[in-house]
């Protein structure tokens, strides 16, 4: 039963590099739109990290124009991920970010962490 399990379950993407919560990172998607495909670049936040095999995803979030905030996810094994860059690491001491929900402005700023 384990072999038609493994037969079935997706390939690591080798593109996606280690994730904390905290990092500020751009995911590189793949969309396509009829018959053309392009790369569009997301770039966030990631305030999620959910693990769990086959069905392990982060959440990004950026705030897009007028102080809109925009969450989207992204499965961690999925052959749409062209690439994921990080960008930064921030020093932080939660699991999940929902708080920076609630803030706008400098105060979704968090403390860099250098290594």
């Amino acid at each position: 039963m384990t072999d038609l399990l493994k037969s079935v379950e997706a390939p690591a993407n080798p593109n996606i590099p280690d994730l904390r919560p905290g990092d500020v990172v751009s995911v590189h998607v793949r969309i396509k739109e009829g018959e053309r495909e392009r790369i569009q670049e997301f770039k966030g936040t990631v305030i999620r990290l959910r693990k769990g095999g086959q069905d392990a995803n982060f959440t990004v979030r950026r705030v897009a124009t007028n102080g809109i905030g925009v969450e989207r996810t992204f499965l961690l094994r999925s052959p749409r991920l062209d690439k994921v860059v990080v960008e930064r690491h921030s020093q932080i001491r939660r699991a999940q970010l929902y708080f920076m929900r609630a803030l706008s402005g400098k105060q979704t700023r968090l403390k860099q962490k250098f290594n």
